[in-house]
């Protein structure tokens, strides 16, 4: 719809995002204004043509014979110009919510988007994960929220499937590939923010899938056209009642209709079972699906999703459609004066046919056009943060043994002004990092950067690093551990159920467990906590995993590690007139101070 501006802008495009997505900003701005301007004078002159129309009613009043067709110039006109204002209307709208998605990006490159909100996600789903809570996958401010551009809840829980699941190293290149293609593809990134109905988040796939899916039987087919006479049948006996005043017809054929009303009804109801969900925001899905079907892609694993829309000989969108103008009957049915006629007509019987006839059209095919846009919104929210992280690059992954390094590692959720980037080296020949150090110095930071890149780096994302090199990983976390009342849990007891799950995923066949420990056992005595410490790490280097533990408690870095299997790293503070600093580094070998006693007196503790 507003593709000719964006491609006259294409040939002066700027050099950077922040300058693109302000350029691209104002001329929407802009349009907006003008076509307010256009609004406010379509107003003025549709009153103009009432006030005509009235005018020449009254002066033809006299000669009505003669000129009454002067009052229906004006009429037609205003007609003529109703539709055109509609549309400008509508203009109008796409251009606002293109003003926000750029304002959106903006605000996204310059770490101002909003961390208050949080989407309703698949819980079970994520309670299930071992790191999703740990490293802000999900919840307010997380790294889905800042992610995911996804206007319908395939593309929401597609993104979410892939931050919370291992894929192929195949299916990694593949959505590199196409993030990389769609990237610089900003005018079809607007067009899918903007195109369709002007909704949130809409389309809940699984009633519909479930529905498409449906395979009771319906009426035989000598049943609709039985239904299509007795309709034909009802008009001709109101005629004959009209104008003959007999009534017995029409009573007759009514009571034949209430007939097969009745015999109709189950079957009418499973195919109607779940229209209420199932079917909305149908007009949104058709939109976006048309707009993917005619872009023009390179890449095969983008042609390869757009070739699954085209899999019957109705385009996707055009079946979508379709099912849509049904859908509008079906909910016509709510309006006073069609649910009159609802018998007479064989309205509803009608309209569950033509669902049912769609469905065995097309209903096999739906949950993968459901599927092919889910995973094509996933990919545009990686692409957008691609487009506007043009400094992160693409991880590359190697075979063997697992391991990880990055160079000028960051945080992804921490504004670029107050990141502070480390090295990190784990694997070949050192497994785990022991990070030793004071509250608050970086070291539960430090574990959810290294997570939440790896998180980035499986799911086909770019990395918030100079250059990153790594394994395929899956992941295991235990930072956010807390009591369970309900349970009847400490939370020491529920850190050891996490540790044990984390061990049970590790001695599964699979890649290499990339565990995150934080604050290893610290619910128990120092005698146990080392031992246990001990017997966690042992069990999880000789099933191949890899990771960080952090500690607070010295006597675990002396922990058995002649092998070179553990190197412990450490981060600094320092208390400069009165208050606590940090620089937020990794350094090498085991923090030499504590500072906590200097602590608890800087803040009025007398010990």
């Amino acid at each position: 719809m507003l593709q000719a501006d964006n491609r006259q802008m294409a040939a002066s495009s700027p050099w950077s995002p922040v300058e693109e997505y302000t350029s691209r900003q104002h001329l929407r701005e802009q349009q907006v204004e003008r076509h307010e301007s256009r609004h406010i004078a379509l107003g003025y002159l549709k009153l103009l043509l009432i006030a005509a129309t009235v005018v020449l009613a009254w002066l033809s009043r006299n000669h009505f014979s003669q000129s009454f067709w002067l009052p229906g110039i004006p009429v037609l006109l205003f007609i003529a110009v109703a539709v055109y204002h509609t549309r400008v209307l509508r203009r109008q709208a796409d251009e606002r919510r293109a003003v926000e998605f750029y304002s959106n990006g903006l605000a996204r490159i310059e770490d101002r988007w909003p961390r208050t909100t949080e989407r309703l996600l698949p819980e079970q789903e994520i309670a299930s994960s071992l790191y999703a809570r740990d490293l802000d996958i999900v919840g307010k401010g997380s790294l889905f929220e800042l992610l995911c551009l996804a206007r319908t809840r395939m593309g929401e829980e597609c993104l979410l499937d892939w931050l919370l699941h291992v894929p192929s190293l195949e299916t990694v290149y593949q959505r590199q590939n196409a993030v990389s293609e769609l990237r610089g593809q900003l005018d079809f990134r607007e067009q899918m923010a903007i195109t369709g109905e002007a909704i949130s988040i809409g389309v809940w796939p699984e009633p519909l899938k479930q529905w498409g899916a449906a395979t009771q039987a319906f009426a035989s087919i000598w049943l609709r056209w039985l239904a299509a006479a007795l309709t034909l049948l009802a008009i001709g006996a109101a005629a004959f009642w009209l104008t003959h005043g007999f009534v017995g017809p029409l009573f007759a054929v009514l009571v034949v209709q209430w007939c097969l009303v009745r015999y109709l009804k189950l079957q009418i109801a499973q195919t109607l079972d779940g229209a209420d969900k199932a079917f909305q925001n149908l007009k949104l899905v058709a939109a976006l699906l048309h707009e993917i079907e005619k872009q023009p892609f390179e890449g095969t694993h983008l042609q390869s999703i757009q070739k699954q829309l085209f899999s019957q000989p109705l385009a996707a969108s055009e079946a979508i459609a379709q099912l849509g103008k049904i859908v509008d009957y079906l909910e016509a049915l709510a309006n006073p004066f069609v649910k009159l006629f609802d018998l007479p007509l064989m309205y509803t019987v009608q309209v569950a046919f033509a669902i049912h006839a769609w469905r065995e059209r097309n209903g096999h095919e739906l949950a993968s056009w459901l599927n092919s846009l889910g995973e094509m919104e996933a990919l545009l929210s990686l692409a957008a943060y691609s487009y506007e992280h043009p400094e992160d690059p693409f991880p590359t992954f190697v075979d063997g043994p697992g391991s990880f390094h990055a160079q000028d590692l960051g945080h992804p959720l921490i504004p670029a002004a107050k990141c502070v980037r480390n090295n990190v080296e784990i694997g070949n020949p050192a497994r785990v990092l022991l990070v030793s150090g004071s509250n608050m110095s970086g070291k539960s930071t430090l574990m959810r950067t290294v997570g939440i890149n790896t998180v980035l780096a499986l799911c086909g994302a770019p990395v918030r690093a100079k250059q990153m090199q790594l394994t395929l990983l899956r992941i295991g976390a235990s930072l956010l551990v807390n009591d369970s009342l309900e349970r009847g849990a400490s939370r020491f007891y529920a850190e050891i159920e996490k540790l044990q799950a984390i061990c049970s995923v590790a001695q599964q066949p699979g890649p290499p467990v990339l565990f995150l420990l934080d604050e290893l056992l610290q619910g128990t005595n120092s005698k146990d906590r080392r031992i246990g410490a001990e017997g966690v790490m042992r069990e999880l280097v000789q099933a191949g995993a890899i990771g960080i533990l952090t500690t607070h408690d010295l006597s675990l870095t002396h922990m058995d590690h002649e092998d070179g299997t553990l190197r412990n790293m450490h981060f600094q503070d320092a208390i400069v007139d009165g208050k606590m600093q940090f620089d937020f580094r990794l350094h090498e070998g085991v923090v030499t101070k504590s500072n906590g006693v200097e602590l608890m007196r800087l803040i009025g503790l007398k010990v």
